[in-house]
């Protein structure tokens, strides 16, 4: 077995077309769009090459034939955050054969070495998490958009090379056809918060889409810029560009905001489960394709919805503003009917205030991804994400 590196043209087309023949026969699996899995490479469309590198690399067997592929890339943000440097690995894809599989992580996690890295995270993307991050080991179904999904064998790949597991990654799912959508207790609370003097609601407009990605943008940096040391403040053109592409599949009422006197406190975004449209397809959508895209669509074979992101402002969280929106966001399951699925994906196991509105709503535990930890200085000792961040809030308390 061989590993090269991709450098030309031809290599990039091989590490696209090798998960392809890689799933070919597996009806779980939904080719992602060549044009977005290839943007990830491009440091024009990426904007984490701004602050970071990347490597891949294709194993060959000794036919020349392509048996796995991997990458290897430093966030310097995210790296920094850590208690020692941290990089990252994915779009790891191998065949069953543990050799062929270690030889592609020796390369990835050498290359890491090289560049002063003492642990690596994986399987993550290089960018931002909300999309293809963690290792599925629980629920191997149809993965909403943006969702990972990858072979069963692959968790004994990452465990018996030496990585361990540094969080959880739970998926929730609501059915929505029944009567009762959310449950009565939930409702009344929703009600009441909905109810109280200052707070209002609205959901996302195409009619005016910079005020609505405006307030998203404020609302994010402030939630998230306390939690994260590796945070990366979002700016509006960020947004600007995921509406841009997913206009022809968004749904307005399903991306709502709260205020309070006006300020923006809170937003909650769903998006249509493209993946089952994208089905359909196989990477790539000419013009006839575009026709059938349309049809699929007004037809509602979209029945699912996936949470995408959310955020409350520190000062409104345990408001029960989450609630609020979820209020809303039942009025407009009433009446669209044919979104019958609520995906809720994905809380770590960390997040305990999430993890208890996702239950109170009824929602049940459907899936489970795992991002991995491997410590190349194994002098450093490992810590859970979990228990770094209860470390954190007790030395806060002292």
């Amino acid at each position: 077995m061989q590993v090269k590196e991709v450098t030309t043209r031809k290599d990039a087309e091989d590490f696209l077309e090798f998960h392809k023949s890689h799933y070919r026969n597996d009806p779980n699996w939904v080719c992602p769009l060549d044009s977005e899995f290839n943007a990830t490479f491009d440091p024009e469309k990426n904007r984490t090459f701004r602050h970071g590198k990347l490597k891949r690399w294709l194993l060959l067997d000794s036919d020349k034939k392509i048996t796995g592929r991997i990458a290897a890339f430093i966030d310097e943000h995210r790296s920094k955050a850590y208690r020692q440097p941290t990089g990252g690995l994915g779009f790891f894809e191998v065949i069953r054969d543990e050799k062929a599989a270690f030889m592609l992580f020796d390369t990835a996690i050498a290359w890491l070495k090289d560049h002063g890295m003492e642990a690596v995270d994986g399987p993550i993307t290089f960018g931002s998490n909300e999309t293809n991050w963690g290792l599925l080991v629980e629920g191997f179904m149809q993965q909403g958009y943006g969702m990972p999904y990858n072979k069963k064998y692959y968790r004994d790949f990452f465990e018996n090379y030496g990585f361990r597991n540094y969080f959880d990654q739970y998926s929730f799912h609501r059915d929505l056809t029944s009567v009762h959508v959310f449950p009565e207790r939930f409702m009344k609370i929703a009600e009441w918060v909905s109810r109280k003097p200052g707070y209002s609601f609205e959901h996302f407009s195409f009619k005016n889409p910079g005020k609505y990605i405006d307030d998203l943008v404020e609302i994010y940096n402030t939630t998230w810029s306390e939690f994260r040391e590796d945070f990366e403040p979002m700016e509006p053109s960020d947004f600007s560009e995921t509406l841009k592409k997913g206009k022809l599949f968004l749904d307005e009422e399903l991306i709502w905001f709260a205020y309070h006197e006006g300020e923006p406190i809170a937003f909650f975004i769903l998006f249509p489960d493209l993946n089952q449209i994208l089905k359909h397809f196989n990477g790539k959508i000419n013009l006839l394709g575009a026709i059938k895209f349309l049809y699929l669509k007004k037809k509602h074979t979209m029945t699912r919805m996936r949470a995408l992101v959310a955020g409350v402002k520190p000062q409104f969280r345990n408001s029960g503003i989450e609630s609020a929106i979820f209020k809303c966001l039942y009025d407009v399951f009433v009446k669209k009917p044919y979104y019958q699925e609520l995906e809720l994906s994905w809380v770590g196991d960390f997040n305990k205030p999430m993890l208890s509105v996702y239950k109170a709503i009824g929602a049940e535990k459907a899936k489970t991804h795992v991002t991995y930890r491997y410590m190349i200085n194994n002098k450093d000792s490992f810590t859970r994400l979990k228990d770094e961040m209860d470390e954190l809030v007790t030395n806060d308390a002292k």
